[in-house]
């Protein structure tokens, strides 16, 4: 039985051996390809990264045909993009037409993607580290899942990343890895392709000594992969220990220019440094120039037998760390190179690789070509009868219910950052399904963005039970905050990467888990900016969730300008795959939530950003609901403007006493002027400028919101738009129409104060609207 297992792994072996040499090839043709031998009609180098490729297709071979399980999930460093899309057109999911048109318009992309790869693809890559630290936050979103009984533990998949050795400098890394110690998480795997060698240079030798102890400090398993089998073969002979020593201590850039220099330069150099101790130059005879490169670079990151062992040793939920030693481009004549991160073979080095590995011209785009028929159809049942080729679609859960109203808070004057809270809390109250499929999540800041009354009411997520020890000493606290498996609040530290991260994972709960979950989480609106790589990550992705922003702006007045935000307008405008609100009253809020938690879940909806404000304001009295519609739409009227009004007032927000003051003093001056509140900038301009764009591909669409709004004004009408935020989120709305604009908010950093100072300083208040509109009939 043990000799039949032995001969059964072999074979195992020798066929993910043939693999790696088929993904290697299949890589580096595709990059060829779309750089040599694709037509160009602009010049421009189109791309690719053969050399990170070849370090990474033994690691990828023996992870997705041997290791992998059906419910593992894969994120794939970014440059090995063309080995992921290899791996797909030998299972027959990526299309040749697919990878000829690689980096062109509808082809494979450069970088894995969830949305626009026709492949399937688990998580997203491109900005580095975050592909990395995403994984972590989705084993804790399925330990999350697991607890709350949407999921078996039995069913749990380990989240592994595959990432670059140059990814370790990105600080999200570390500040991932202390979350994911503080919540325990489990089911992990992060493979470091340590090719030890960055865009820019080679990477530091005495750093990465230190990465065992960070990690191990954090709880994680670190699993070193130094030596391939050749090589220890090689250190147990007479001499070897010599030999072992001296790649010990071998320099990273000293290995790579011997590694690019061949058999014949590691020969000299062995020889002139340890060729005089016992048995060594014996030892080195007894391999030619070509078996002692091939020996020198038997790392354990390109050694199958290795990685399968190193794979299997970690059979447990315990995360774990792979550090596999490769070299950058092995197999390839850039093998060790300093310039073969973006460096690709010439036609003529091709044709070279091609010969050697038996492709016959012409055969370049099979999948088996080189191997013989009879080994080529074992390779393909092999393939065949993987875990990856058996594994499930994502699956798509259906909606959620959502109420067709959500109470709106009373009283008579409010704040929207409170309504949000006292929306948030009814839910957590009630019996509504929503209600126990909200998550919410912040960074540090739960308490002062009002989510916790929904904590209170629903707890803090913990896999074991933590007691609210205040609680229990009789300690009086607005915080009553039980920490068990049943909580639905994710408590993070204050690192704002982390935060959309963990909302990215939770917004994809519902393909990668077949669980839907409502996300929402809460952050000072000025450090949004401080997490924008990882929001964007997450709107590329396609998670849905709902961010709220909030305090924001100057009016958080004594706080001062580090905490007073200007452009966060523009990037709600400006961020695919978010649509933003800002509303200005309570009832505006709970209309804008309960759409959003309808919207999150639509197959053509996105993520949505609401910016709200802790500035309590008088509330307006509704005589309907007529409203709502245009609210949703971007912006309704206020105050209706007379039939062809030559002025109006256009604000956003919790400015709406300023403009509303402002408008009782100039209406008996400028009979019939309107106000009109603008709820969204955001969802007003996507939709004018795509009805502009249809124009143009013969598509012509229905009238803009905007535009309509605009009708009730006189043609060269005057308009004053005010918010706290940047104008220009505002003073686009001249161009509808060719109107004159007044625009009016913050373009320059804050500072202290109470809010009639700050808004006299910075020209928000009701005597700047007045002079705006003043301007605007003295300039003509």
């Amino acid at each position: 039985m043990a000799t039949k297992f032995a001969d059964a792994r072999e074979e195992k072996i020798a066929a993910i051996e043939a693999l790696d040499t088929r993904l290697r090839w299949l890589s580096s043709w595709t990059v060829h390809n779309a750089n040599h031998i694709r037509k160009k009609r602009d010049g421009l180098k189109v791309g690719g990264h053969q050399a990170s490729c070849a370090s990474m297709t033994a690691i990828m071979a023996a992870l997705y045909f041997h290791a992998l399980r059906p419910n593992d999930k894969v994120s794939v460093k970014p440059h090995a993009g063309p080995v992921l899309q290899a791996i797909h057109y030998m299972l027959g999911n990526q299309s040749l037409e697919q990878l000829q048109q690689f980096r062109a318009l509808g082809g494979a992309q450069s970088y894995p993607s969830r949305t626009k790869d026709k492949i399937p693809v688990d998580f997203s890559t491109g900005s580095v580290g975050l592909g990395v630290a995403i994984t972590a936050f989705s084993s804790l979103v399925q330990d999350y899942l697991v607890a709350h009984g949407s999921m078996a533990e039995a069913d749990a998949g380990r989240m592994i990343s595959l990432m670059g050795d140059a990814e370790l400098d990105e600080g999200n890394i570390y500040e991932c890895l202390i979350e994911g110690y503080k919540h325990d998480i489990r089911n992990c795997w992060w493979v470091v392709d340590y090719n030890r060698q960055s865009l820019d240079s080679t990477t530091a030798d005495r750093m990465f000594r230190r990465f065992d102890d960070i990690f191990e400090t954090c709880g994680w398993r670190v699993i070193t992969l130094k030596h391939g089998k050749l090589l220890r073969a090689a250190f147990a002979r007479p001499g070897g220990k010599s030999l072992e020593d001296w790649i010990e201590n071998c320099p990273n850039a000293e290995y790579a220019v011997l590694t690019y220099q061949g058999g014949a330069a590691w020969r000299a150099r062995l020889i002139d440094d340890i060729g005089h101790k016992p048995h060594v130059k014996k030892l080195l005879d007894s391999f030619d120039d070509d078996g002692l490169g091939a020996l020198m670079t038997n790392l354990g990151g390109h050694c199958i037998a290795s990685l399968m062992e190193a794979f299997d040793s970690a059979d447990d939920d315990r995360p774990t760390l792979f550090i596999a030693y490769t070299v950058k481009g092995y197999g390839l004549p850039l093998a060790g190179h300093k310039d073969n991160h973006s460096g690709m073979m010439n036609p003529a080095q091709i044709e070279q690789l091609r010969e050697s590995l038996g492709i016959e011209a012409g055969q370049e785009w099979e999948p088996f070509a080189g191997l013989g028929g009879n080994m080529a159809a074992r390779l393909k049942d092999f393939v065949d009868r993987s875990v990856l080729a058996k594994k499930d679609e994502e699956s798509s859960p259906p909606p959620i219910f959502v109420p067709a109203r959500l109470p709106v808070p009373t009283g008579e004057t409010q704040s929207t950052q409170a309504a949000f809270g006292h929306v948030l809390l009814d839910l957590a109250k009630s019996s509504e399904l929503l209600a126990d499929h909200i998550v919410t999540t912040a960074p540090d800041v739960t308490q002062t963005t009002n989510l916790g009354g929904f904590v209170n009411q629903r707890g803090l997520f913990r896999r074991s039970q933590v007691a609210d020890i205040f609680r229990e000493a009789k300690i009086p606290s607005a915080q009553k905050w039980a920490a068990h498996a049943a909580g639905q609040h994710i408590e993070l530290g204050i690192a704002e990467n982390n935060f959309f991260l963990l909302l990215t994972s939770l917004g994809l709960a519902a393909p990668h888990f077949g669980t839907r979950l409502i996300p929402v989480g809460t952050v000072y609106d000025p450090f949004i900016s401080r997490g924008l790589d990882a929001l964007n990550y997450g709107c590329y992705s396609d998670a849905r969730f709902l961010l709220v922003g909030t305090p924001s702006g100057l009016t958080l007045g004594p706080e001062g300008g580090a905490h007073q935000s200007i452009n966060t307008p523009l990037i709600g405008m400006g961020q695919p795959g978010l649509a933003y609100f800002e509303p200005a009253y309570a009832d505006e809020v709970a209309l804008f939530m309960r759409w959003a938690f309808e919207y999150l879940q639509q197959p053509d909806g996105s993520s949505v950003y609401l910016r709200l404000s802790t500035r309590q304001i008088p509330q307006v009295s509704r005589e309907d609901t007529q409203w709502e519609e245009d609210a949703l739409k971007g912006g309704y009227w206020l105050r209706k403007p007379a039939p062809g009004s030559q002025a109006a007032i256009a604000f956003t927000g919790a400015i709406a006493p300023e403009i509303l003051s402002a408008y009782e003093q100039l209406v008996d001056d400028i009979p019939g002027l309107g106000v009109l509140n603008i709820t969204s900038p955001d969802v007003l301009h996507r939709e004018w400028s795509a009805q502009k764009a249809a124009r143009w591909t013969g598509r012509h669409g229905a009238v803009s919101h905007i535009e309509t709004l605009l009708s009730d004004l006189a043609p060269h009408a005057g308009i004053v738009t005010a918010i706290d935020g940047s104008p220009g989120a505002l003073s686009w709305i001249g161009g509808v129409k060719g109107m004159r604009i007044g625009p009016l908010g913050t373009d320059r950093f804050g500072q202290t104060g109470d809010l009639p100072d700050l808004y006299r300083n910075y020209r928000l208040d009701a005597d700047a609207v007045i002079d705006a509109m003043a301007e605007l009939f003295l300039v003509r």
